[in-house]
């Protein structure tokens, strides 16, 4: 299955440079190019996109707000946000995990990096480029978001997971593979992958990304 891109940057070169790079692989098909948010969103739309590589600055509407207008949409719930930013650990990640991107990755990574982040991001499997993900979740996770009703109803969403699934999603908040939470657990990867799968279906978690902010807000990774 081709996965379908938009890339979005204030800047023709940056986003001439990621086509060029994409364009190449047999798997990925860049279907447009997006130079605000709002344009973002519209080819999001348009272009039927299963992903938009999107910069966090840029004009009339930046990727922060581009990103919850997408994930907020019914009609593109299909459409993953991979974040675009200059520092592997940026202060605006944060935000945009709690806006609904799936994942990020830093501009300076190398061809492999961003192809293979656009193919994991796409099937939902991985939160963030291997070299950040433990100090982001941890950062991410020491930062306290404001009460609201949103951890309420996370509060409520743990009454549907099982004891297994609120043990294995705690986990995968903490930045383990589904290979390393096997390991802990003496259960099959299979098992975990099934497990995680599940309560994101329950929680309505659009992917593993979600499923960290989803335990982060309900309480779950606090120490008893």
């Amino acid at each position: 299955m081709t996965i379908r891109v938009v890339i979005a940057d204030d800047q023709p070169v940056v986003r001439t440079g990621f086509k060029a790079l994409i364009e190449p692989a047999p798997d990925l098909e860049v279907v447009g190019e997006a130079g605000d948010g709002r344009e973002a969103v519209r080819l999001a739309r348009a272009a039927q996109a299963d992903l938009v590589l999107m910069d966090i600055r840029m004009p009339v509407l930046d990727g922060l707000a581009a990103t919850r207008l997408i994930t907020g949409d019914e009609d593109l719930a299909g459409v993953k946000v991979l974040i675009l930013t200059t520092f592997e650990i940026d202060e605006y990640v944060f935000e945009a995990l709690r806006a609904g991107a799936s994942g990020f990755l830093g501009k300076g990574a190398d061809a492999e990096e961003l192809l293979q982040a656009i193919r994991t991001v796409s099937r939902g499997d991985a939160l963030l480029s291997p070299a950040a993900t433990r100090t982001l979740i941890s950062r991410f996770l020491a930062t306290p978001a404001a009460p609201g009703p949103l951890d309420e109803a996370a509060r409520r969403g743990l009454e549907v997971l099982t004891d297994r699934e609120r043990q294995i999603t705690a986990l995968v908040a903490t930045g383990l593979s589904n290979d390393e939470i096997a390991a802990q657990l003496v259960l099959s990867p299979a098992t975990v992958k099934t497990h995680v799968n599940r309560a994101m279906a329950k929680v309505g978690a659009r992917d593993r990304a979600q499923l960290v902010v989803f335990a982060h807000r309900s309480g779950l990774t606090e120490s008893p």
